[in-house]
């Protein structure tokens, strides 16, 4: 069963799935995703009808979006529709007793989405499952965030395999370019991937991918295996499509130097 991890936050507690027929079954959380909000639980059931998984790579902007969920926790099953209203965002989430968390990479909906609908899914019109609510907007009415279904199936694949959640990483602390960025207007580009240290980390970890690809503080990646780096399209989101082991080609400038630097990805380190 997918859920979000700060539904499962607490690694001393106990967990009861209750399904729609009102029985009540124990859950042992599986894993937990390290970088997103993601969790694999599992119950003792037979002949449970499982939800069909979407693509959320083909979702358009404008189509229509279900959320399912148990609003506010008092009513169950709670039906809302709305439309996908964005892609790709960034968002930090925050709420009591899991601190703050940047989620790459998530759907924006204007489907009613509420306190308690974590966890459960966001539909499209066939009844497939391409999201899994997550956040809300604090202050704001219908923008609700889901994440893309197909990394949870990444997930999936993962514990199946491994029996844990493992993550491919770079190994680069990075800031997306816009016009917010220091010093913007003296880049060389206007979209991009500047690898930076901040948050007293730095640009570049030692030893990871990216210093043995030949990464530096200062570079600006601008695609990724040909795709381009926008505010829509970060490198984050970008390399959660990847796996372990895979090699990655990354079109970097460097001073008046354009460079093609390949990069075998590994599994992200307990940071």
């Amino acid at each position: 069963i997918i859920t979000n991890k700060h539904v499962v936050s607490d690694t001393k507690a106990q967990y009861t799935v209750i399904t729609s027929d009102g029985e009540k079954y124990d859950a042992k959380v599986l894993a937990r995703d390290p970088i997103q909000d993601i969790a694999l639980i599992k119950i003792e059931a037979i002949n449970l009808k499982p939800a069909t998984l979407g693509d959320s790579d083909s979702i358009k902007l404008g189509q229509t979006a279900i959320a399912i969920g148990y609003s506010l926790g008092e009513f169950s099953n709670t039906v809302s529709a709305g439309v996908i209203s964005g892609l790709s965002r960034t968002i930090t989430a925050s709420g009591s007793n899991i601190g703050s968390e940047t989620i790459q990479g998530v759907i924006q909906t204007d489907a009613a989405i509420n306190p308690g609908n974590s966890g459960g899914p966001l539909l499209n019109l066939k009844g497939e499952v391409i999201g899994i609510n997550t956040a809300v907007a604090s202050g704001a009415e219908n923008i609700g965030f889901a994440i893309p279904i197909n990394q949870a199936k990444k997930d999936i694949q993962s514990v199946k395999n491994t029996g844990t959640i493992k993550i491919a990483y770079l190994g680069v602390h990075y800031f997306t370019i816009s016009p917010n960025t220091d010093n913007y207007d003296k880049l060389a580009v206007k979209e991009g991937a500047l690898i930076k240290s901040g948050d007293n980390k730095p640009a570049v970890i030692v030893g990871s991918p990216a210093d043995k690809a030949g990464l530096k503080d200062g570079d600006i990646i601008t695609e990724l295996n040909g795709e381009k780096l926008t505010n829509d399209k970060i490198l984050g989101s970008a390399l959660q499509r990847y796996s372990i082991g895979d090699t990655i080609t990354l079109t970097v400038i460097r001073g008046p130097s354009t460079l093609q630097l390949k990069a075998t990805l590994e599994e992200r380190p307990q940071l």
